[in-house]
């Protein structure tokens, strides 16, 4: 224990490199739809003085590593100027249980979250992107851009965010990444995918569904929220990344009463592809098995650096 490696926020985010962490995503996906990942539903357990705060207990297992991601997600720490979610990702050897290291709680998160969004980006459209819109100026934000940039160097990339102000102040945020980037109030006609990644209680994505434009929703994590259109979904060809932990966390999907039964998923999409000719809408809530993927592709940069 005593040579333990345990990586800070900065660290962690420097050994999940984009492109790694997406092929790790791929095979994860296809891993867990085999058996070969076991990832239970998320536990979550009141803390008694959070305030409204839950602790998150999400463990992950398979034949080479076993991880365990505990989080503490306290929203009144806003008003503390403290982080909202606070955490770990212990990582440990398959076989002997034995640790292997410790990665930041929401670094690993909200790196994997992006990266399955762009595993979705590359499955679910037929061709690399040049106009892409995201709704939301928060951390979801800030990490699909930086995975954007990094993927797609070039894109143009429209924001719009509660105001025109916070889509600007967002920009400006980002104004060094290799991205042309560009505030407004509605997504451009030309927007190939559009990224919703907001905490809204109410549709923030309204558009009739289109063929030839890919909705990708990343918030709306609980049952009482939604971001996209009740409309929209009826008349999309639905996905999601976790089946078993959409029908209870996937919020715009519950609301409008869509049929489980019709939606499939990102494993069976990478495994048998996906038909033409439809409006699409990939849904993601995360799973431990992403955190799992994670560990691996840090794994390899530990390793790497360790035989360099």
């Amino acid at each position: 224990m005593s040579k333990l490696q345990t990586c800070t926020a900065r660290e962690t985010a420097g050994l999940l490199a984009f492109p790694d962490l997406v092929a790790s995503l791929a095979h994860a996906a296809q891993e867990q739809a085999g058996g070969a990942i076991t990832a239970p539903e998320r536990q979550v357990v009141p803390m008694h003085e959070g305030q409204g705060g839950v602790m998150l207990s999400m463990p992950a297992s398979a034949a080479d590593i076993c991880i365990h991601k505990l989080v503490n997600v306290v929203p009144a720490n806003r008003a503390r100027q403290l982080p909202t979610i606070n955490g770990v990702v212990a990582v440990y050897e398959g076989r002997s249980g034995e640790p292997l290291c410790v990665l930041d709680g929401p670094t690993v998160t909200a790196r994997r979250t992006a990266a399955i969004s762009m595993l979705g980006l590359a499955t679910f459209l037929p061709q690399a992107p040049q106009h892409v819109a995201l709704i939301g100026t928060g951390g979801q934000a800030d990490g699909h851009v930086q995975a954007l940039a990094a993927l797609y160097p070039g894109l143009t990339v429209s924001v719009t965010g509660s105001s025109l102000a916070k889509a600007q102040e967002f920009i400006t945020r980002h104004s060094q990444l290799p991205l042309s980037l560009s505030a407004g109030t509605n997504v451009p006609e030309q927007a190939q995918a559009v990224f919703t990644l907001t905490t809204s209680s109410t549709p923030v994505y309204t558009e009739a569904a289109r063929e030839g434009r890919l909705i990708i929703g990343v918030g709306a994590f609980k049952p009482d929220l939604a971001e996209i259109a009740p409309a929209t979904l009826h008349a999309s060809r639905l996905y999601v990344d976790d089946l078993a932990g959409a029908k209870h966390e996937a919020g715009d999907f519950i609301q409008a009463g869509i049929d489980w039964q019709q939606v499939g998923t990102l494993a069976g999409a990478l495994a048998d592809g996906v038909p033409p000719g439809h409006p699409l809408v990939f849904k993601t809530v995360g799973c431990a098995a992403w955190d799992l993927a994670a560990a691996r592709c840090a794994l390899q940069s530990i390793n790497g650096f360790k035989e360099r």
